[in-house]
């Protein structure tokens, strides 16, 4: 199954909330809608309604992804994500944290997923997101690709593939792929503006500007 982003969010956040709210959890479907639509802990933002999670609802338990659980006077929903995938809990945990929060580093997802488990070292993580990108085809293929590195960062991030291929300017940090026509052309008023300084001070002292005889 290949999740929309409606559904990725859906999905992680049951994962979310029966690691971190265990007692309030399986959710109903507006404990569900509130935490899709939460400010903290998601990239990127979404203002969903009852009706778009309800419909990714349904399609996760078509999937085998999600449960409805009875009882109680609402229905209340639980993921089987770690089985309906088929991998090791810690791979689920960073593929939970990968849906919720965009592509990341594997530093930042040991620091990210520490809610939901413990990681020994960054080490651990790269183990299993390798495990997750090297995933033979019989079992499904690749769950997570590693980026290539952004300008001007140290280290490479992680995105997950649940939802299809990954459009590489979509996974570059938010306001890079739209912002680099905007930083040059802010480069070059500056460039522009020092150009006029210089000339300006040689003027006074009566000297040439740099490269002029």
């Amino acid at each position: 199954m290949t999740l929309t982003p409606v559904e990725a969010r859906v999905l992680g956040t049951l994962m979310e909330k029966a690691r971190t709210v265990p007692d309030s959890y399986p959710l109903t479907l507006n404990s569900l809608l509130l935490g899709c639509n939460q400010k903290s802990s998601r990239e990127p933002l979404m203002e969903l309604d009852e009706a778009q999670v309800a419909g990714a609802v349904d399609a996760l338990i078509s999937a085998g992804l999600v449960r409805s659980v009875s009882g109680g006077r609402s229905a209340r929903y639980e993921h089987n994500f770690q089985r309906g995938i088929g991998v090791f809990e810690q791979s689920a945990v960073l593929l939970g944290v990968l849906m919720l929060r965009g592509p990341q580093t594997a530093a930042e997802l040991r620091l990210n997923t520490e809610r939901w488990y413990k990681f020994a070292d960054i080490s651990s993580v790269e183990g299993f997101l390798e495990e997750l990108q090297d995933r033979s085809s019989e079992k499904g293929g690749p769950l997570v690709v590693k980026l290539a590195r952004a300008p001007g960062a140290r280290e490479q991030r992680w995105a997950h593939l649940l939802g299809g291929t990954v459009d590489p300017a979509q996974a570059l940090p938010a306001g890079t792929a739209g912002g680099n026509a905007e930083r040059i052309e802010r480069l070059e008023t500056e460039v522009a503006q020092l150009r006029e300084t210089v000339q300006k001070l040689c003027q006074e002292l009566g000297v040439s500007p740099p490269g002029q005889r």
